[in-house]
């Protein structure tokens, strides 16, 4: 079921970088072909960035590629390896359960402002944080409840959990 999840994170991802393209090459052609600017591309863009970008982040986290902190397992006997690893995902936990708490304060906080071009209420440009965050936590138990049972999580460099 989480890696269902993860697949449709990282499909939703990869179809905000294209229309993100689409969205940019709309704006270039309409300033230098048509002389007319379309005024809601750049904050749509942008918009579409932030949940590529979080959405991407928690997908990488769950490979194996992305915020992880190895340098000790470098100078360590590789029995501590586990440890260090289950530690980088706590640490990756409470950095994810920072994005929820503080994403959902910006949201709220900026919920009653108009996003001008858009016309969307203002707390849509974080809900990718609070998004981010939650896949952020999922991911990172999943990988530390593997590990508790004995099973491999993905590491840089080696196979992905494409079937888990």
């Amino acid at each position: 079921m989480l890696g269902a999840l993860a697949r449709i994170a990282l499909y939703a991802a990869g179809a905000g970088l294209v229309l993100m393209t689409v969205f940019v090459a709309a704006q270039v052609f309409a300033r230098y072909v048509l002389n007319s600017s379309l005024t809601w591309t750049e904050p749509a863009s942008l918009l579409l960035m932030s949940w590529f970008i979080f959405l991407g982040a928690a997908v990488g986290v769950r490979e194996g590629y992305h915020l992880s902190f190895d340098v000790l397992l470098h100078f360590l006997p590789p029995r501590f390896s586990l440890w260090l690893h289950t530690l980088s995902d706590i640490v990756v936990i409470a950095f994810g359960f920072g994005m929820v708490w503080y994403g959902t304060q910006l949201c709220l906080g900026t919920w009653n402002a108009t996003l001008p071009s858009l016309g969307l209420p203002g707390g849509f440009e974080y809900m990718p944080v609070m998004a981010g965050g939650v896949l952020l936590i999922i991911f990172c138990l999943e990988r530390i409840a593997r590990r508790a049972a004995g099973m491999r999580t993905a590491r840089f460099g080696e196979a992905g959990l494409e079937d888990a």
